[in-house]
């Protein structure tokens, strides 16, 4: 007898819904909002009605000219990358700390909890403690440096463009550090344990079981790690805004603060700001599909483009015996 089979199929679907309607109102909604004002001629605050432009691309093409656009662009690349590699460099330091089969770390949740904890402080909170801690005349930093001696005279941090944007980077590398950590232990706690014992039996050092076993065997959790810092650093917005407005002289003007700046203040050019949010989405992109091809696993890649070869020499293989057989 035959037992009737209950498919669950349908309540997934179901639950799904909620989030399916979330997303289609609060996120793809706005984003395609967003690509078609970026050819019109919208805006002024409380103004919804709007006309496509004679020339399409006249946006695209005043915000690709704009200096203070490119300055942003230019800002925000060097925040991020004076941040991400400090940040990616001490969270696999951290990583090969925590996960050493020749070292036992004691209390390990702890230290995680205490690296992890800047992640959770919110920006606002952040942008007033180091302003206070960078603060002029007086602040701890200029106390430490009158007491080291290396400064006779308090120096304001925050009115050089380089310095400022120092500050920035490493308040970003502050922040996500904890998080890159984390991220990292779980991929090297998911490598098959086999792999670590056949190499201290076979007498490697640890440096060269992390260069040869555990980099390789997070290749995937790199390149995701990758993609997602290029990503929310690209889009860098609450720290130099909170911190510094975009200052000094827009040293630390991001390409998010820009497009703020574009729709929320001055004569609101909604248009102008949907056309830099579309080159932004248009640059990460790329720079994410340069990353995909450069961090590719290429041994995987040489082998399926083998299988297609052999593929290929099979049907043409049956396709030929076919003919014969016609004939």
């Amino acid at each position: 007898m035959r037992r009737k089979s209950v498919s669950y199929a349908k309540y997934g679907y179901i639950f799904s819904i909620p989030f399916v309607i979330a997303f289609l109102i609060f996120s793809l909604y706005p984003i395609i909002y967003t690509a078609i004002i970026g050819f019109t001629d919208l805006k002024g605050l409380g103004k919804i009605d709007f006309k496509f432009l004679s020339n399409p691309f006249q946006n695209f093409n005043l915000i690709l000219k704009n200096p203070s656009f490119q300055e942003s662009l230019t800002n925000t690349a060097t925040i991020w990358i004076i941040s991400f590699i400090p940040q990616i460099l001490l969270a696999l330091l951290l990583t090969v700390w925590f996960t050493s089969h020749r070292h036992q770390i004691k209390h390990q949740g702890l230290f995680k909890i205490l690296f992890y904890m800047p992640n959770i402080i919110t920006a606002a909170t952040i942008g007033i403690l180091f302003f206070s801690l960078f603060g002029y005349p007086m602040g701890p930093v200029n106390d430490i440096f009158k007491t080291l001696g290396l400064s006779k005279d308090p120096v304001n941090f925050l009115v050089d463009g380089w310095t400022a944007k120092g500050v920035v980077a490493f308040i970003q590398f502050w922040m996500w550090y904890g998080y890159t950590m984390l991220i990292l232990i779980s991929g090297v706690l998911g490598i098959n344990p086999e792999l670590f014992e056949a190499s201290e039996m076979d007498g490697a050092s640890g440096t060269q079981t992390f260069f040869f076993i555990t980099i390789p065997s997070l290749r995937t959790i790199m390149l995701y790690m990758l993609v997602t810092s290029l990503i929310g650093g690209l889009q860098m917005f609450d720290v130099p805004r909170l911190f510094l407005f975009g200052g000094p002289t827009n040293a630390t003007l991001t390409t998010s603060l820009f497009i703020y700046n574009q729709a929320f203040s001055g004569s609101y050019m909604y248009n102008r700001a949907a056309a830099a949010s579309m080159i932004m989405f248009i640059i990460i992109a790329i720079l994410s599909a340069i990353l995909f091809y450069v961090m590719r696993d290429k041994y995987a890649a040489r082998l399926r483009k083998e299988e297609k070869k052999q593929m290929k020499l099979r049907i043409e293989a049956q396709k030929a015996a076919a003919r014969r057989t016609s004939v």
